[in-house]
């Protein structure tokens, strides 16, 4: 049987929440997720607790913001003139809205305040600075290493 590894191929069922057991996202009930790991799709957190599972396992782990979705850092913090948003937007603090930077890429901003003039946006991933859950069941690990002695 397949052991998750550093660039393991793996096909898994996944749930996020925090703990307070409140869940942001769950693919139990819906298709499971295929990831590459070591291509930073995951939180590097998750992806090490990953290593050395098994199809069929299932675990539970809770990981800090250093291996999640890193500390909240205030250089992220931004006010940006009202005018730079689309007027049919409503507004409302707590609203996350994808933004673009420079190299063309996308990040969550989080609206924290807004008035006639400017728009108070916090750039940091919303979970920064808190320990996330994840519950996994793995489906399916394949190891390139493996197929290229199979070939």
């Amino acid at each position: 049987m397949s052991q998750i590894n550093h660039t393991s191929l793996v096909t898994l069922h996944y749930r996020l929440g925090l703990t307070d057991d409140s869940i942001l996202e769950d693919t139990f009930d819906d298709e499971p997720m295929t990831v590459q790991l070591g291509d930073g799709e995951m939180a590097k957190g998750l992806e090490l607790s990953l290593l050395g599972l098994e199809p069929d396992d299932v675990q539970t782990v809770d990981i800090g913001p250093e291996l999640a979705f890193g500390y909240s850092d205030e250089t992220l913090l931004r006010a940006l003139p009202r005018s730079e948003f689309d007027p049919d937007i409503q507004l409302e603090e707590g609203l996350i809205i994808e933004f673009s930077n420079a190299d063309g890429n996308t990040l969550p901003g989080t609206i924290l305040g807004f008035d006639d003039q400017q728009v108070q946006i916090d750039l940091n991933h919303p979970l920064a600075g808190q320990t996330v859950r994840y519950s996994v069941k793995i489906l399916e690990v394949v190891n390139v290493e493996e197929n290229r002695e199979l070939n």
